[in-house]
């Protein structure tokens, strides 16, 4: 039974959203934090528009939706999670920037908190050494689209403690999610398997031995995926891609986890993928 009455997320990107939406849907009161108040109500207005065409469809019906969205209370700071139970940190993928949140989450948040990181890759024992409560510091490792992706990775820091741990795993069941649990070491376990698959697919595209549509084809129909390596790098963002796959060569230092120059490109160009409208495919509405 999880003891958390205030859920707290810091970020309200993509992924940040679709925790809080997951947490408010089970019950939880919410607090989305982001740099402003206005792009902290600007995505609980996303998620409240999402859950309309839900609505329509027959899906939810418009109580549920309404309670939910009114369970989600966006703020503009990070000091204003200070109340929370636990506190999810979704933010970009960049080690410096994660350390100087978790020094300010440590410093802001009530003692006894859960303080997770989202992190896809980077170490949780590096980010609990930047609070002064290292024991509270753990790895909830959720995956896109959130409402729908049934699996958490949790990731234990060399810090983190029993009783955090079970808080972590007690707060998955709460959110009617599946716990797999991962050591700390770069990319834990999904991303370590998925990474080298995805950037090979990418060098394929870059030799010219097939198209993205080909490509992707290959690997539903031969590899029996849901979705192609392109189209995933797509859907998680080819910013994240690069940044997932940095850590992990500079860490391993193996050329599995080179990144071709054609996602660099790619990134450097501002193309990454859904979220910008170009990627490996068009997502421009015409």
């Amino acid at each position: 039974m999880s003891d958390i009455a205030i859920f707290g997320v810091l970020g309200a990107g993509q992924m940040g959203s679709g925790i809080a939406q997951v947490a408010a849907g089970a019950g939880w009161t919410v607090k989305l934090a982001d740099a402003s108040l206005d792009r902290a109500t600007a995505a609980r207005d996303k998620i409240a528009g999402g859950l309309r065409k839900l609505v329509e469809k027959g899906k939810v019906s418009a109580d549920e939706a309404g309670a939910l969205v009114g369970r989600i209370v966006p703020v503009g700071s990070l000091e204003e999670l200070g109340d929370a139970d636990l506190v999810v940190e979704a933010v970009t993928e960049h080690l410096d920037t994660k350390l100087a949140l978790f020094a300010k989450l440590d410093a802001a948040v009530k003692p006894g908190a859960v303080l997770a990181s989202n992190t896809s890759s980077i170490s949780l024992t590096r980010i609990a050494a930047a609070t002064r409560r290292p024991a509270d510091v753990v790895g909830l490792h959720f995956f896109n689209p959130v409402p729908m992706m049934r699996l958490v990775e949790i990731v234990r820091a060399l810090q983190t403690s029993d009783e955090t741990y079970q808080r972590a795993l007690a707060a998955v069941a709460g959110l009617n999610k599946t716990a797999v649990t991962a050591k700390d070491s770069p990319g834990f376990l999904v991303n370590r398997m998925l990474l080298p698959l995805l950037l090979e697919a990418v060098f394929v595209l870059e030799n010219g031995l097939g198209t993205p549509h080909d490509i992707d084809h290959a690997a539903k129909l031969g590899l029996n995926h849901p979705m192609g390596p392109l189209e995933l790098s797509d859907f998680i963002g080819l910013d994240t891609v690069l940044a997932i796959a940095d850590v992990l060569q500079r860490e391993f230092g193996d050329d599995k986890y080179r990144a071709p120059v054609l996602l660099r490109n790619y990134v450097a160009a501002g193309w990454l993928g859904r979220k910008t409208g170009r990627g490996f495919y068009s997502y421009e509405k015409k």
